[in-house]
């Protein structure tokens, strides 16, 4: 694992106006994370963890200061590069999976591609694995409604992983899931942290950001506290 950064925040602000008020959802944020780290990202609702994850994902922009991903700036970004960014160096997974309801579950995983002029058979290939890998080669050519919870999620990680992203981003993506489900997720997500893979997880859980090899705690779209920590199984 090399301490290469793969997202670098430095005194990044991002303000709304609300009439003639300017609202800080983040105010001077400077953090970086390398590649293979494992992190948890917290706080309560208004906490700027949404605006922080929402940066990170290049869907929206900084108002000042610099966010680099993967050694680019993003505010120097036109928006078809951001898209490609998105689509290329970016893997996204949500609390409510963002299934197409259309696609079956191998198209499903290849959505990412879809918006790439370049993929070919070994990315077809590599879908059919992750399709495995998930436990779901007996599902492919079912739709999302015939599909659990769990077994959804699990084709909303192949999603995410079909394109080899840089950095892969969590929005409390077992909210909706029962505990075993759930913890099955999670164990999940340490496989691929201890594969090298870089990883951010956006939980207001405790459990669940244990879980994680660094915790950042955000408050008025402040850092309240950032600290790396053992994780659960490496703990004595």
């Amino acid at each position: 694992m090399t301490s290469e950064a793969v997202a670098e925040f430095d005194k990044v602000e991002r303000v709304y106006r609300m009439g003639s008020q300017q609202v800080y959802a983040l105010n001077g944020v400077t953090f970086d994370i390398k590649r293979g780290q494992y992190w948890s990202i917290m706080g309560a609702s208004g906490s700027g963890k949404s605006t922080l994850l929402n940066l990170l994902g290049c869907l929206d922009r900084p108002t000042s200061g610099t966010y680099k991903l993967a050694g680019r700036d993003v505010n120097t970004l036109d928006d078809d590069e951001l898209s490609a960014t998105r689509s290329k160096k970016l893997g996204f997974i949500f609390q409510s999976y963002n299934l197409i309801p259309q696609l079956n579950v191998l198209d499903n995983i290849m959505v990412p591609l879809f918006y790439q002029d370049d993929w070919g058979d070994a990315d077809l290939a590599r879908a059919h694995m992750l399709a495995s890998r998930m436990g779901l080669s007996d599902r492919i050519d079912h739709r999302p409604t015939e599909l659990s919870g769990g077994q959804q999620q699990r084709v909303a990680i192949a999603r995410a992983l079909v394109n080899d992203p840089e950095l892969i981003l969590a929005d409390e993506a077992t909210g909706n899931l029962d505990s075993q489900t759930a913890k099955e997720i999670l164990d999940l997500f340490d496989e691929l942290s201890s594969e090298g893979k870089t990883l951010v997880f956006v939980t207001h859980e405790a459990h669940v950001a244990e879980r994680a090899s660094h915790v950042l705690r955000m408050k008025d779209g402040r850092i309240e506290d950032m600290r790396q920590q053992s994780r659960v199984g490496e703990r004595a």
